[in-house]
């Protein structure tokens, strides 16, 4: 630890841009996970009044629940788009431009939150939900491509690690302010919705005090004189040489291929097991059960006898011991590695999970049955945290050199985004049907990416991006010295 934060103390200028791309970064999407649940009520009350008052009478039960649900799941789908885009803006207008325009686009979703209540229109919070999503989708893909792009070597896995460090503070944030205590009240409600638009204006502010991402400079751009400069700026002095060197091998390596579309990465073989990676274990993530812990939390504090009234601020116990133990990760990753971390966590995750169904399936046979799940309960978030959650925010900055890196992460948004969409619609169907046998589906999914990734996937940590793809070529093209095709051959001599 000691070292790390030696190394830190170096690059002080790169751990300023980390703090800002990171509160207007990561940090919108923890906020906007956690922010709706505790003002759900008031929000539901205000559609029913604002029914009332165009239509002459309430809104029947079933009516208020769709518009809640759609206010809910309409932030996928601006996420979703948000993803998509991340492929082409960040390419054509760099990743700054795509930041501030990004900012912007929050700016005016808090305005809508603001005013809707004055306005009487919960469309604006519609809208304003649909915009937050697009700006989180964004958002999310390029703070890591920035900071990736950004970061030396051997800070690159613990600096990329504290995007999910500030989804955590997000988090934590999002229950913390929404209690009714605070802002969860039926006069602050619209304050409350619209908080996302002050970490959207200190990141516009300040990253206008920040240069491009040099990695975009020397390799889109082909401008090496700016992209010294801002690794100077970034860096004060620190390995540039090395960098440079690095960038021009890169550069060497892709012979001046242009950005690759979506459609190549997904039907190049060149990039077939990166692409494998960045799917199924990272992008899938939701279907590893962490929501559905979070969803039976409440049901597992209740028969442990927890006061209903206690149970929001276990919530956020919960929240704060993921964003701990996340930040652990970070001093962890570089020693342990990714693959180790993210494959033995999910591997104990499945364990758990196996344990946690069983227990639930029990629950009313012995007294201390509900106290020993809150422990499951615990571990299992700590292990997430651990492993899973931070690496799969670092795992895939590693896997693609600079062509293919931002259509990568649209495709990486894309599953990410579309797997919570149906998570959320089609979960609550889930649990109807199996109860707690829901999470023998978690458990498959975590065994199976344990697998894959302790098997067959090469180590990333300390490597240059030369030097991972040229691990992966071993997956993609196993022993074979010519690929198949023609296009493979040009994609992977290129590679």
């Amino acid at each position: 630890m000691t070292t790390v934060v030696t190394e830190l103390s170096k690059y002080w200028r790169l751990m300023l841009l980390t703090l800002v791309l990171g509160i207007g970064g990561s940090f919108q999407y923890g906020i906007q996970v956690s922010v709706m649940t505790s003002p759900s009520e008031t929000i539901q009350n205000f559609v029913n009044q604002t029914w009332k008052d165009r239509y002459g009478e309430p809104a029947d039960e079933s009516t208020v629940k769709l518009i809640w649900s759609f206010i809910m799941s309409i932030f996928s789908l601006g996420g979703w788009l948000g993803a998509i885009n991340s492929g082409k803006i960040p390419v054509i207008y760099g990743r700054k431009k795509c930041l501030l325009f990004n900012n912007v686009v929050a700016i005016v979703a808090a305005v809508l939150m603001e005013f809707s209540r004055m306005a009487q229109s919960f469309e604006m919070i519609l809208l304003g939900r649909f915009l937050y999503g697009y700006n989180t989708g964004l958002g999310l893909s390029v703070h890591l491509m920035y900071l990736g792009e950004s970061s030396p070597k051997k800070l690159r896995g613990f600096l990329t690690l504290t995007s999910s460090i500030f989804i955590g503070l997000g988090k934590v944030l999002g229950q913390i302010v929404g209690l009714r205590e605070l802002m969860g009240t039926d006069t602050l409600w619209p304050y409350l919705l619209a908080l996302s638009g002050i970490p959207a204006l200190v990141q516009f502010l300040g990253l206008l005090c920040f240069p491009e991402s040099p990695r975009y400079l020397y390799l889109d751009k082909g401008d090496e004189e700016g992209c010294k400069k801002a690794l100077e700026e970034l860096w004060g002095g620190e390995d540039i040489k090395l960098e440079l060197e690095d960038m021009a091998r890169e550069r060497e390596a892709m012979a001046g291929e242009k950005a690759k579309t979506v459609w190549d990465v997904l039907r190049s073989r060149a990039v077939r097991w990166q692409l494998l990676t960045l799917i199924f274990p990272c992008a899938c993530i939701q279907f590893c059960g962490i929501n559905a812990i979070y969803f039976y939390a409440f049901d597992i504090f209740r028969e442990a006898g927890v006061p209903e009234n206690k149970m929001r601020y276990l919530s956020i116990g919960i929240g704060t011991t993921e964003l701990v133990t996340i930040s652990l990760c970070s001093f962890l990753i570089d020693r342990a590695g990714r693959k180790k971390l993210m494959g033995l966590g999910y591997l104990f995750m499945g364990l758990i999970l196996i344990v946690l169904t069983v227990m639930l399936s029990v629950k009313d046979k012995y007294y201390w049955v509900p106290y020993f799940n809150i422990t499951l309960l615990f571990s299992v978030i700590c292990i997430y945290g651990l492993g899973p959650s931070g690496v799969s925010m670092v795992l895939p900055a590693d896997l693609f050199l600079q062509a293919w890196r931002p259509s990568a992460y649209a495709v990486s948004g894309t599953v990410n985004w579309l797997g919570l969409f149906f998570l959320g619609m089609f979960f609550p169907y889930i649990v109807e049907g199996l109860g707690p046998y829901c999470f023998l589906i978690f458990v498959v999914y975590c065994i199976l990416s344990a697998i894959f990734l302790l098997w067959f996937i090469p180590e990333t940590k300390g490597k240059t991006m030369v030097e991972i793809m040229e691990d992966f070529d071993k997956l993609n093209f196993k022993d074979r010295r010519m690929p198949i095709n023609k296009e493979d051959f040009t994609l992977a001599t290129k590679l």
